[in-house]
């Protein structure tokens, strides 16, 4: 499934936080923010049953060709 673009507008605090627990947690600041959404999500008992994985983290592998 293509994963969607969002134009997010935040204070700068509010980035700053999310970047310092996504770097203590080796996550980009966009895949931190993703999984605050899935675990509110899931909380507040509104995630999809048929929502995708969360890619994994790191660089993806190399394509031979």
């Amino acid at each position: 499934m293509a994963r969607k673009n969002l134009a997010l507008r935040i204070d700068p605090a509010v980035h700053e936080a999310i970047a310092r627990w996504a770097d203590d947690e080796t996550r980009s600041v966009n895949a931190q923010i993703e999984v605050m959404l899935r675990d509110s999500l899931r909380k507040a008992g509104r995630l999809p049953r048929d929502v995708g994985e969360l890619p994994r983290r790191g660089r993806p592998p190399k394509v031979e060709g």
